[in-house]
């Protein structure tokens, strides 16, 4: 019985720690829009990006992979006394990059999960999840799509894992990861092939701050100097004949 106890509490323990999306929370903290209402509508870091808030970004990006590194470590520090092994961690990191796809505390809207399985990928074999970031890092610095390189990263890291460290239960944790990753990738690879898909550090155009976080002219939102300049100069106009 406590052979599937063990794990299956910490397995909810990491789902539960995925399920706290980052990126909204520090959004909140800093007085920003909600990331879910610009850009991509993805709340992950490479989205916050695009609100022009680096320092927003980089806080998200480091709990996010935190989020998936922290259960793993834990596990595998301590998981031993409970019979819990590498591949348990595996499974750990699994759930909490479940968590950050469909968190129970976001009304199950989560993000697309590549920082978090960035630090899963770090926590389980650094060697594994330098191999994976470092792919990342060249295909994002040769084509500035962030989402290509999480899509190759991805098909990769199983491969990494099984051809260096061999095949185990811990390949098939991956290999999901992977293929859940890609598949919340569809829309960006739509856009990919459209060549619509919004590169690296683009700004958004709607990432505005929250209602009430700035004044507005009495005119409202949208407010534009051009379409009402014409407008003001009449009436100043009129009063000076009068």
């Amino acid at each position: 019985m406590q052979d599937l106890l063990y794990p299956l509490l910490a397995g909810v323990a990491g789902y539960l720690l995925g399920s706290l999306s980052f990126a909204v929370i520090i959004s909140r903290v800093m007085g920003l829009s909600d990331p879910r209402s610009y850009g991509s509508g993805n709340p992950g870091a490479t989205n916050v990006l695009r609100s022009g808030n680096k320092k927003a970004a980089l806080l998200t990006l480091l709990f996010d992979a935190l989020k998936g590194y922290v259960p793993v470590l834990l596990v595998l520090l301590y998981g031993e006394r409970f019979g819990l092994g590498e591949d348990s961690a595996a499974f750990v990191g699994l759930t909490a990059f479940l968590g950050h796809l469909w968190p129970v505390f976001f009304k199950f809207e989560g993000g697309k999960g590549v920082a978090t399985a960035a630090g899963v990928l770090l926590a389980i074999n650094p060697l594994l999840g330098g191999a994976t970031l470092l792919t990342w890092l060249i295909i994002a610095w040769f084509s500035r799509y962030s989402s290509l390189a999480a899509i190759v990263a991805a098909v990769f890291a199983p491969f990494y894992q099984m051809l260096i460290w061999g095949a185990s239960p811990t390949v098939l944790y991956v290999a999901l990861m992977g293929l859940l990753l890609v598949w919340r990738h569809e829309a960006n690879i739509r856009k990919l092939l459209n060549g619509t898909e919004s590169k690296l550090g683009q700004k958004a155009a709607s990432a505005a701050p929250p209602q009430g976080s700035s004044k507005k002219h009495p005119h409202g939102e949208g407010y534009q100097a051009r379409g009402h300049s014409h407008h003001h100069t009449k009436n100043q106009a009129k009063k000076k004949g009068k």
